[in-house]
């Protein structure tokens, strides 16, 4: 049942990358509280069974959140059902690995399509709406927005420009009554990771991590510090909430990074060759899958 006397209670929260993970354990938490719920992803179907498990009104609109005008057809859709959104997480996001040198050029950029420039098309397009609305913008970033890893440029390199996006938008429309916030989340239990852990490499990597870096946390746990987030308007958020400390060395990771790196790397190497991974889990695999035509984009939030 929604929670009574919550100040979300009734309004319209807008969750890209809803499809399965993160986003889709923030909507079901975000519908408990209260909220109506627009669910954006790639795939229609598993958005739609998102939608049909959450307790409260819910639609779903299928868009690609690097297209503008897919974008701009979903943002209409919701318009025209739910009114102006008060709330925008911009969750959606992929992730590869491997050697930066032996990358594949597309798969490396499209990482940075989908978590960069997905997130400012998102902000882009919404950012009337909350406006109106006087609302909250949500952008999920990353431990690695504060400290890259070895094998994971093209995420580390995302990661850190959404979070210096999320601080300019933030002093850009302060005045407007418009709150931006940045999630720093760690490893988190969904299939991108499960994915991950597939590969010896990653897997290695993430296990030479200092222990409180290397756990990784129930999917729900994450979803409902960052619905506090959300109910709060806070202009940052921990998951775990030691991460909030790294802020303080971050200039200091990345020569320790750079020391562990030299020495493991070639261990690795050694034990098995490197390789590029692809595009992790079936979000990273549905984002590299071909358009559907425009007259199907946007899909109905019935």
């Amino acid at each position: 049942m929604p929670v009574k006397n919550n100040p979300l209670d009734g309004r319209t929260a807008v969750v890209t990358g809803a499809a399965r993970g993160l986003g889709a354990a923030l909507a079901h938490d975000l519908s408990r509280r209260g909220m109506r719920l627009a669910l954006l992803g790639r795939e229609q179907a598993a958005l739609a069974r998102v939608r049909d498990e959450l307790p409260g009104e819910a639609g779903c609109w299928e868009a690609d959140v690097t297209d503008d005008a897919a974008m701009a057809r979903a943002a209409a859709g919701i318009r025209q059902r739910f009114g102006p959104p008060s709330v925008v997480v911009a969750n959606a996001g992929v992730a590869e690995g491997g050697p930066f040198a032996e990358s594949d050029p597309e798969t490396w950029r499209r990482v940075i399509e989908v978590n960069l420039v997905g997130s400012a098309v998102t902000a882009r397009t919404f950012l009337p709406d909350l406006f109106r609305t006087r609302g909250y913008h949500l952008q999920v970033a990353s431990l690695a927005s504060i400290g890259a890893a070895p094998l994971m440029s093209a995420y580390c390199a995302s990661k850190a420009g959404v979070e210096s996006f999320a601080h300019a938008l933030r002093a850009e429309v302060a005045h407007r009554r418009v709150g931006v916030g940045i999630a720093y989340i760690n490893w988190t239990d969904t299939d991108m990771i499960q994915d991950a852990d597939r590969y010896p490499v990653l897997r290695e990597l993430r296990g030479h991590m200092p222990p409180p870096a290397r756990k990784v946390y129930p999917v729900a746990l994450v979803a409902g510090r960052l619905a506090d987030a959300v109910e709060r308007r806070r202009p940052s958020v921990y998951v775990p909430r030691w991460l909030r400390a790294a802020q303080l060395v971050r200039a200091a990771m990345p020569p320790v990074v750079t020391a562990v790196s030299r020495r493991e790397l070639p261990r690795l190497a050694a034990a098995q060759p490197f390789e590029a991974t692809g595009l992790l889990g079936a979000g990273g695999r549905a984002a590299l899958a071909p358009p559907r035509p425009l007259g199907r984009l946007g899909g109905a939030g019935d």
